[in-house]
């Protein structure tokens, strides 16, 4: 069974800079369609920030109607609690807005997306961007690297998906 024109919309949340990265799958082929940053402005409040990531992420959703919503497990570093609480806040509104627009979400941690890019779940940033450009066939690596952690978040996805079949 192949896939085709499944859209799979790959998230990196971040309160300054959420990375997305949209791909197409169409039987054996995968395509980017979309990447880019969700912005929040660094100097406002947490709640106008919260509010921007919301609408911007919803406003892609709208959009492009993706099948799936991949995303990054959040990563809790014990000597960071408070950026833990933050990057919960930003993943909350993410997941409000896939859910009002009735988007299945799945997760995944960085060693599953370095694994299931590159073999190897303690690959490196510039390993895993070459397979991202190698396997969606790009010129140079997306930029900057929330769109290109996005984009391998989406692929990991794509997969998983085919994994299963």
């Amino acid at each position: 069974m192949k896939h085709s024109n499944t859209l799979i919309l790959g998230i990196d949340p971040g309160l300054e800079k959420t990375g997305y990265g949209l791909i197409k799958i169409d039987g054996n082929i995968e395509k980017v369609v979309e990447g880019g940053v969700v912005r929040s402005g660094a100097n406002k409040p947490i709640e106008s920030r919260l509010v921007s990531i919301y609408k911007g992420i919803n406003e892609i959703i709208r959009e492009f109607n993706p099948s799936t919503v991949a995303i990054e497990e959040l990563y809790i570093h014990k000597s960071y609690p408070k950026t833990a609480v933050l990057m919960g806040y930003v993943k909350g509104v993410i997941l409000l807005s896939a859910g009002l627009s009735s988007v299945p979400v799945v997760n995944y941690s960085a060693t599953q997306v370095k694994k299931f890019i590159t073999g190897n779940g303690r690959a490196t940033k510039e390993q895993v961007q070459r397979m991202i450009m190698r396997r969606l066939n790009l010129n140079k690596i997306p930029t900057p690297n929330d769109v290109s952690d996005a984009l391998a978040i989406a692929l990991c996805h794509a997969s998983a998906m085919l994994r299963k079949i």
